[in-house]
């Protein structure tokens, strides 16, 4: 398993489809993971630190960890198959649970946890940039500076 950081989440042109970008800690891979709006919009909010007027589900479900004492210890993204990628929330009870990985990422954000990628994973969709592209980075990173998750389309209701 391979540490990943959230680099952000963009909105793909022309399908409008949301993407939630991963770069690998210590590497030069990154991992684009398709998802849905609503994740989208999750996933922006933690990564800026905005607390919506009532909470989402992954605020909800963060609480529900912290009421019943529940300590979430790791994401992992686990698997590739026929284009779906797949995801596991690890529990310091050593309980393992399936998740997509936009909510998984979107919980591990709340909670500090630190995702991880499987090598193959990573060996199948990572994509490597060099040092020498990292400016084309350096602009994704501008570019997510100054995206809202009202973008993204949705309401937070």
């Amino acid at each position: 398993m391979n540490e990943l950081d959230v680099v952000g989440v963009r909105v793909e042109m022309p399908s409008n489809q949301p993407i939630v970008l991963l770069r690998e800690v210590g590497g030069d891979r990154y991992l684009p993971i398709w998802i849905g709006p609503g994740e989208a919009t999750a996933i922006a909010f933690a990564q800026q630190g905005m607390t919506p007027a009532r909470p989402l589900t992954h605020d909800l479900f963060k609480d529900v960890l912290e009421a019943v004492g529940q300590e979430l210890t790791a994401v992992r993204i686990t698997d590739l198959r026929e284009g779906v990628f797949y995801a596991e929330l690890v529990f310091a009870s050593g309980v393992e649970v399936s998740a997509r990985p936009s909510d998984a990422i979107a919980l591990a954000l709340r909670t500090g946890t630190p995702i991880y990628g499987s090598d193959g994973v990573l060996d199948d969709a990572g994509i490597a940039i060099p040092d020498e592209q990292e400016d084309e980075v350096e602009k994704f990173r501008e570019f997510l500076d100054q995206i809202s998750p009202e973008d993204f389309g949705t309401s937070n209701q």
